[in-house]
Parts: C-alpha cells; structure tokens; sequence
C-alpha cells in the first residue's frame, strides 16, 4: 500500500506538478498519508525528487523562504550525492549562498560523494558571494579531485573570478581549459564586457569559430560596445548579425535602438523597427521602452506617443521614457497629464520620474505644479529627494525669477549643494542678470569642481550683459591662469547615411565643403551646377 501511494506522488510530481502552490499541495499529502514518518527505501527518493521539482518550478511572485526546502531535506535520513546537489542547488536558486556553501561543507564532511553536478552549483553560490577566497579555495579542491577538466566546471568557475573582479584569473581558466563550448565563449566575453575591457571581449569574439556564436554571444558584444560607447562598432555588429540570420533576443534590439537614438540615427532606428514588425517580434516593456525612447531623442515625440499608447505591457521604465521625452520637447502640460495616468494605473514613480517631471516644468514655466508635486515626493510617493531633484528645482526657480526662493530652498538642503545644484542658480542668475548672486554660485562651483570651464563662459556672459567690463577682463584671466579649458562645442551630422561629428577646434573634414552646403540647405546637384 505504502508503495502504491509513494509512486502515486511521484507521478503526480513529475507529470502534474506545475507551481509551488500545487508542490505544497502534495507535500501535504504526504504527511497526512505518513509517508514521511515511515523507515521505507522509498522515503529519501521521494522528497529527494520533492526537493528536485521544487528548482525546477517558475519562481512564485512572492519571496520563498529558504527554511522550506532544507526543512524537507533534513528529513532525509540518508542523503545521497543528488540529494545534497538538489538541496545546494535549491539555495543558489533563492540567492542564500552562504547556507549553500554550509551545506557543501556538511556533504564533505559527512563524506558524500562529490560529481560533476556538484561543483557548479557551488561556484555559482561562489559567484553570488563574491568572496575571492572562496572560489580559489573550491578551486583548489577540484584540482585534488580531478574536476578541473569538466567544461561546466571551469565555466562556472570562470562566472565566480568574474563576479569577484579577477578577469585575468578568469581568462586563465578559460584558456587553459581542455574542453569549450558556446557557454565557455558567453561567459569570458560577459566578464570582459563588464568589466569594461570592449577590447578583449571582441578579440575573444573573432577567434570565437563563427558557427559556434549564438544569440547571447551576438547580444552580450553588441550591447557592450553600446555601453562603452563604441556605436558604431555596435550597428555594425548588428547589421552582420542581421546578415547571417541569427536567432537574437529582444535585449540585442533595445542595445541597437538606444545607439540610434545616442547618435541621431533616425533612418537606421526605424530600419531596426520595420524589421521588428515584419518579423513578428513581440514588443514587450523593454523593447517598447527602448523605442519610445528612440524616436523621442530623435525629435519625432509623436511617433513615441503612439508606440506607447498602442502597447499594453508597459512598466515604470516604459512611463519614464515617455515623461524624459516629454520633457525634451518641452510638453509639460502633457507631461503632468501622462504622470497622473501612471499613478493612477498604479505605477509607483522613482526620482527619475520627478526629474523628468521637473526639467519639463521648467521648460515650460510650470512653477506652481513643480512645487506641489517636489513637496509631495516624500510625503505621497515615497521617493527621496536627491541632489538632482534640488539642482532641477534650483533651475526651475531661477528661471522663473525666483532667485531669493531657490537660495533659500539650496539653504535649506539636508546636504550640501554640488555642480548642478548651483549650476542651475548660475543660470536663471544669468538669465535674470542677478550678478551678486551669481558671483556666489559661481564661487561655490569653483571650489567643488574647479576644472569645470563652463563656470567661466557663464560669469563672462553675466558681466558682459551687465557691461562690467573689468570684472569680465578678471574673469578671463583667472581662467587662462588656471589653466582651464572650456568644454568643447560638439556637433553631428548625417552624410550619405555616414555620420560625422565635429568638435570645436578640430581639422576640416576632407568632406567639408559639401557638408557646409548640406548644412546650408544646398543639394550635391546645385552644389555641381554653381561649378
């Protein structure tokens, strides 16, 4: 009878066995059966399988408690290797590494067996740890046992020096392992992409054998050359992936799009849409955000407008895109609209949806409703004011003419003021031509950041408006004496879908005539007939 109901369970937990509320469900039934209160061979088998549909279930949308699976594992009476891999893995799978790495330790002591499965299970709980003197310890002991030689071994091994920083140690397991397999490429190219070493990462790529690349191997070097700012290296990873037909995943095309709108690439941008919708790509939160966000840096604000409308998966980051573009375009009252539809959609806001909030206000003139809603951070949202909001209220405030209300409210500050704080008084100052205060922002900016030349330009504008031509003349040669330079002026330009970026004090392009004439509004034809 015991035997009947045991391989009952079983086959209900391999075949039917579908969430942790449905797991629970059986594990009730097995105590009210008696099942685990019986001396039975068939008792550890069970609740070591109970244990192993427990990893293999969607994580539940609420926390789960790491006491629940290692309650069932004390259970066992006898733990087998797979048990204890099944438990071990179970812990990683929650993110409690320590208990873990307890529990590995307690395998060895009890002088279980170790496998093949054991040791990546323990280096990701390494990796999640980030403890160095872990991984080379664990590391040490798969040399005793003769581990060292499993590919999935030495990948994890190679995720645990990454996520401790050690990418050389990293490398040196990766090239010195017997054995590599896509996985082996994924993760060394990861490490060095985040690590910030683009330049390594791609020549593990070209040596990587082309057939071997997959989607992650396409998706982790394009979005690393995006995050290091290697744009155009990164659209033309794109293209020959494109070219070669690889199965891609949506966060390559959110890296793609966030170039485009980086560089002003409009044409390629919507390129990179019109694939998205003939290919019958689903657009989710990410990819809707990350196009609302393209075609609102590249000025055509509408278009975002009706991408984010059309789209019904959309998430605080997806909102926040739609209120930056906004405020780009200087819709504040639009801006104020679609931040009432968030909260009442129950979107929570962060501080990032208060400086988009505020830098539209302020572009617009929206004092009164920057001020009610800056007031009601804390105290209604829940979002702590920073650095940022103030420099934005400061901005705000001065622009509006408000120089004594923003003095009094940078006063009033739980920190001190940085940059952008003063940064904003020093230009409503200039605007409004409120010299005396301006010559104190301009002092407070000299000593937080006295490199910054932008300080100088502004002080000059502001004595030059009010015709303090000595003052302007100090402030000249103050700069020259300091050896400060200003901050180059820096301009982009599209030519024969190549773009060209030119910086202030730079040679003339070789292009330069027919891209002054572009410029100017004058074709390549009519530059010809003029000749």
């Amino acid at each position: 009878m015991y035997c009947k109901q045991s391989t009952d369970l079983i086959q209900t937990l391999k075949n039917h066995c579908k969430s942790i509320s449905h797991l629970h469900q059986i594990h009730a039934q097995i105590i009210t059966r008696g099942l685990i209160s019986l001396h039975h061979s068939s008792t550890s088998h069970l609740l070591t399988l109970f244990l192993h549909t427990f990893n293999s279930l969607p994580p539940p949308p609420h926390p789960v408690s790491p006491h629940y699976p290692l309650s069932i594992f004390n259970l066992i009476t006898n733990p087998t290797t797979f048990s204890f891999n099944t438990i071990i893995r179970s812990h990683t799978l929650l993110s409690f590494p320590q208990t873990a790495l307890f529990l590995f330790v307690k395998m060895r002591r009890r002088c279980t067996p170790v496998d093949t499965h054991t040791f990546p299970f323990v280096f990701k709980a390494c990796a999640q740890l980030k403890e160095l003197s872990v991984v080379r310890m664990i590391q040490s002991l798969c040399f005793k046992l003769g581990f060292m030689k499993d590919v999935f071994v030495c990948n994890n091994l190679v995720v645990g020096y990454c996520n401790c920083g050690w990418i050389d140690d990293a490398y040196k397991v990766f090239d010195e392992s017997a054995e590599r397999d896509v996985v082996s490429y994924n993760v060394i190219i990861d490490g060095f992409v985040k690590s910030g070493e683009i330049e390594r990462a791609r020549q593990v790529f070209d040596e990587m054998p082309v057939g071997v690349r997959d989607g992650v191997t396409w998706g982790t070097m394009i979005a690393g050359c995006a995050r290091m700012k290697c744009y155009d290296e990164c659209l033309s990873l794109y293209d020959e992936m494109i070219g070669l037909g690889v199965r891609y995943d949506n966060v390559c095309l959110v890296s793609v799009l966030s170039v485009c709108g980086r560089m002003g690439k409009l044409e390629k941008g919507k390129q990179v849409h019109e694939h998205i919708v003939c290919s019958g790509i689903k657009i989710d939160s990410f990819l809707c955000t990350a196009l609302v966000d393209f075609y609102a840096k590249c000025g055509c604000i509408e278009t975002a407008r009706g991408i984010f409308e059309a789209n019904n998966e959309k998430n605080m980051f997806t909102w926040n895109a739609m209120l930056v573009g906004l405020a780009m375009h200087g819709y504040g009252e639009s801006l104020l609209t679609y931040f009432d539809k968030m909260v009442k959609n129950g979107v929570k806001p962060d501080g990032v949806t208060f400086l988009s909030v505020f830098m539209g206000c302020s572009h617009t003139g929206l004092v009164n409703e920057a001020r009610r809603l800056f007031d009601e951070m804390e105290s209604a949202y829940g979002v702590c004011k920073e650095r940022k909001h103030y420099g934005c209220m400061a901005d705000l405030l001065a622009r509006a003419g408000l120089i004594k209300e923003a003095m009094d409210m940078i006063a009033s500050m739980p920190m001190s003021g940085d940059v952008y704080v003063w940064g904003g008084l020093l230009g409503g100052c200039r605007l409004h031509g409120n010299v005396e205060v301006a010559e104190k922002a301009a002092e407070r900016i000299m000593e937080i950041s006295p490199e910054d030349g932008g300080v100088y330009s502004t002080m000059v504008d502001v004595y030059a408006n009010a015709k303090r031509w000595d003052d302007l003349t100090k402030m000249r040669r103050l700069r020259d004496a300091r050896r400060v330079k200003k901050n180059a002026g820096c301009s982009l330009i599209q030519l024969e879908g190549v773009t060209h970026e030119f910086v202030a004090g730079d040679d003339l392009h070789p292009n330069c005539d027919e891209i002054y004439l572009v410029l100017n509004g004058i074709g390549q034809h009519q530059f010809e007939m003029q000749l």
